[in-house]
């Protein structure tokens, strides 16, 4: 290889230094046809070399060494052991075959899908990466790292492990925030995602298929990306090396400050193809707020399904460009229905803010506080109108409660939960059943774990947290709890608290 380029080198500089005597000859004898032609004939002047436009100044590649000793201690490794299930990885998209690609993006939005996981029981270890938003130890990942781990490790670049606490995970926006119980600790700087401009250079740091602290560098390839699934979410797409393991870690800016919290890969194969997104820095700020403030995550719905508005339909409706968001249908009773919506008017504005193509829409309300009042600038029947919704709310997807160990301890049971998600109940065989994200007080000193399932109390099935309370309230001093752990389902006492 070296070789190769030697000769193409040397063939150059050749062909260079053909081209500078080609000119200099040229000249001269130009310069001698001009002098034999004053004694002559007149010669005819020379014409003047045609003038090149000015080159772009060349610009120097970024050095990150600077950045990286910075804030890479900011940067930590996330461990995680669960008992029945393979440790999370980083969703992808599955890409299709070759020849299904052209219907493949005609029939969008396509399926998101997770690597299938193996079958075999027991512990199971997997890894992700996190980076220090706060110097007393709160810290920011990805919700799916988190998921059901039984234990939650914490390891920092000078070798220092800590035992985590989910504080609380949001899995609308794949965010998760933790605890460790340390002191001045380093931390990152918070960026402005919306400042950050298309072809910015941008820095991933994380933990790859195991391999710690590994550094790697690209561009902001687009902004506000709309991913299947995940339309609540204004991703930042990006060609920075993202694998497996780099789930929940930092997209650093050149000035060093975070952007966005690396999530989701674009991929056929389950490695990095050149498309990573990340959760908006804004976004995932908003929800550890919430998460620390009130202990669980809400985001407003509007309840209308929408589709984008092309050049054929902007013609059909008398609109002037295709914009805004095409209202498809209303659902019954929701905020949408009540403001007045129905299928077919175009919604340009919420609170005067524009919809230039469908996917803005989605991020907009679920940002919104439910309850809250908005204006929407909508068109229907070739004319504009304004209506004025209340937003309504997303169904609850905290994966786990805010609430401190001491509180916990505190209550009747002992114990937080949620529904199963659809997933769960498929894998666990149950069409219904409460996961214990943490337990205290009277369920811990009676054998109740996290990652129980459970299925019913004084054999009443539990569909729901307020099924759950209803039945505790009803009990006198005990109450028994028929729990689903591993493949097992056993009876467990609790002297209730």
């Amino acid at each position: 290889m070296q070789a190769n380029t030697f000769k193409r080198s040397a063939v150059a500089l050749a062909l260079a230094a053909a081209f500078t005597l080609g000119v200099g000859v040229a000249d001269h004898v130009t310069l001698h046809q001009a002098t034999a032609a004053t004694a002559g004939t007149p010669a005819v002047a020379p014409t003047p070399l045609a003038q090149t436009p000015a080159a772009l100044p060349a610009a120097a590649l970024p050095d990150f060494s600077g950045l990286v000793e910075k804030y890479g201690p900011a940067v930590v490794n996330i461990s995680v052991v669960q008992g029945t299930k393979t440790a999370a990885r980083m969703p992808r998209f599955q890409m299709p075959d070759d020849e299904d690609l052209p219907q493949f993006f005609r029939n969008l939005p396509f399926q998101f899908q997770i690597p299938d996981q193996p079958q075999e029981r027991g512990p199971m270890r997997g890894v992700g990466s996190g980076f220090i938003v706060s110097a007393d130890g709160i810290i920011l990942t990805n919700a799916h790292v988190v998921d059901g781990a039984d234990e939650v490790t914490v390891k920092l670049t000078d070798k220092r492990e800590f035992t985590a606490k989910v504080l609380g995970a949001d899995k609308t926006t794949d965010i998760a925030v933790l605890r460790i119980a340390a002191r001045d600790l380093p931390y990152v700087r918070i960026g402005d995602p919306k400042a950050t401009k298309v072809g910015e250079w941008v820095v991933a740091i994380g933990q790859p298929f195991g391999f710690e602290n590994t550094v790697t560098a690209g561009i902001v390839s687009a902004k506000s990306r709309s991913l299947p699934g995940d339309s609540y979410v204004p991703f930042i797409q990006t060609d920075a090396a993202v694998n497996p393991g780099n789930s929940g870690g930092p997209l650093f800016n050149l000035k060093g400050e975070v952007i966005g919290v690396n999530s989701q890969i674009f991929s056929r194969s389950g490695g990095f193809q050149g498309l990573a997104f990340a959760v908006p820095i804004d976004v995932a700020m908003q929800v550890k707020d919430q998460i620390q403030h009130d202990g669980k995550v809400s985001h407003g719905r509007l309840g209308v399904a929408i589709q984008e508005v092309n050049q054929a339909l902007a013609q059909n409706f008398g609109l002037k460009s295709p914009t805004g968001a095409l209202v498809a249908s209303v659902e019954k009773g929701s905020a949408g229905a009540n403001a007045g919506l129905e299928p077919g008017d175009v919604i340009l504005k919420l609170d005067g803010k524009e919809i230039s193509r469908s996917g803005d829409l989605p991020p907009m309300v679920s940002s919104l506080k439910p309850g809250s009042k908005v204006t929407l600038d909508i068109w229907r029947n070739g004319s504009p109108r304004q209506l004025t919704a209340t937003i309504g709310a997303i169904k609850d997807k905290t994966i786990a409660d805010a609430r401190d160990k001491e509180t916990l301890g505190k209550a009747k049971l002992g114990i937080a939960v949620r529904p199963l998600s659809a997933d769960e109940r498929r894998s666990a065989d149950l069409d219904h059943g409460l996961v214990v994200q943490d337990v205290a007080g009277a369920a811990e000193r009676a054998g109740v774990r996290p990652g129980d399932v459970i299925v019913a109390v004084n054999d009443t099935p539990v569909k729901s947290v307020e099924e759950l309370k209803s039945a505790v309230d009803k009990s006198g001093k005990t109450v028994a709890l028929l729990v689903q752990r591993n493949d097992a389902r056993i009876f467990i006492p609790v002297t209730l608290g």
